[in-house]
């Protein structure tokens, strides 16, 4: 068993309103590069601050991490475009950041990237791969991706309040500079993720198709940016098995159960149940990332989930050391949702 995280960058994350992974649309661009680092090793090694929400919750990569020292899992950090540089070990696909997705062809390189990520993924050795990722802004480019495949589903937020209406707005405009309309990329998920998506979907897409094929079972650990994931893996042909897992936070947040039913999909919902107030505050801010439910779900099957909180908090406590920078006013994005 393998778990793996797809890191990323879109400029759609620079969206007022759309995205809380920051306390600027700067800061943001660090994210995705500080939760490899802590997934992969438990600290930051190259990226200046540990990203935590307006609120002070800390991102999801804590709890993936502390479930990876828990179980001793083995863990592989993908390049999925991060437009900052980062102290994990990275497979590179040739993904680059993804642009604005209101502008013309915002990822150019998800075909490219996606036949990759799929030629990888058919030569994985693991027999069970768990797919995480983590990308600001990612549910906005996840609901443009849906949408381009004539997919109904709902995506969710790592705000308190959805700005579902807001996000609308940006997906229209994103058809409108376009060369496709809503629908019209059905089994076409390399058009789907090139004029509406980001690069992490295509990574995420290709990685499962291959896996797929060669019989590797798959988890997508997240909540709607893997249903949208899903959804490209669909598209592409692959009616193989696939499993969701995410937390009781996000479940509680968005109906699933049509993207479950629509897409066939293994639904795995765990409640962490955390009681430290900083952690707590996943039920409203966050809820899901950096492959937090997949994680989640592990542990609860290896009868470890409680002493996740307590790991948690060792980490956390460990970062908050005055060598360790911390971003003050910063937030997750659904990277989760």
């Amino acid at each position: 068993m393998r778990l793996m995280l797809v890191a990323g960058s879109t400029r759609t994350a620079a969206i007022d309103g759309l995205s809380a992974a920051g306390a600027s649309a700067a800061l943001r661009l660090h994210t995705p590069s500080a939760d490899a680092e802590l997934v992969r090793y438990g600290r930051l090694v190259r990226a200046p601050v540990l990203p935590v929400s307006p609120t002070g919750c800390p991102t999801p990569a804590l709890v993936t991490r502390a479930v990876v020292d828990l179980l001793g899992l083995d863990t592989l950090v993908c390049d999925g475009g991060m437009a900052k540089p980062t102290g994990a070990p990275t497979v590179d696909f040739g993904a680059k950041p993804g642009h604005d997705i209101r502008e013309p062809d915002p990822v150019r390189t998800a075909p490219g990237v996606f036949a990759a990520a799929k030629a990888f993924g058919e030569r994985v050795a693991d027999d069970h791969l768990v797919v995480g990722e983590t990308i600001p802004g990612g549910t906005t480019t996840a609901l443009g991706v849906l949408r381009a495949l004539g997919e109904p589903y709902p995506v969710s937020s790592s705000l308190p309040d959805n700005p579902l209406a807001r996000k609308e707005t940006v997906v229209e405009a994103a058809f409108e500079a376009s060369d496709i309309s809503p629908g019209q990329a059905a089994h076409r998920p390399e058009l789907a993720v090139r004029f509406a998506g980001d690069p992490v979907l295509a990574v995420v897409a290709g990685l499962c198709v291959g896996a797929r094929a060669s019989g590797t079972r798959v988890t997508l650990a997240g909540g709607t940016q893997l249903v949208a994931a899903a959804a490209l893996v669909r598209h592409a042909g692959c009616l193989d098995t696939l499993e969701l897992a995410t937390t009781s936070y996000l479940a509680e947040s968005v109906d699933l159960e049509p993207a479950v039913t629509g897409l066939d999909l293994d639904l795995t919902v765990t409640d962490p149940g955390f009681e430290d107030a900083r952690l707590a505050q996943y039920a409203t801010v966050g809820r899901e990332g950096a492959a937090m439910g997949g994680a989640l779900a592990l542990a609860d099957r290896a009868g470890e989930l409680d002493a996740v909180e307590d790991r948690t908090l060792a980490l956390l406590e460990g970062l908050s050391a005055p060598e360790h920078g911390t971003e003050e006013t910063g937030g997750e994005d659904g990277r989760g949702p």
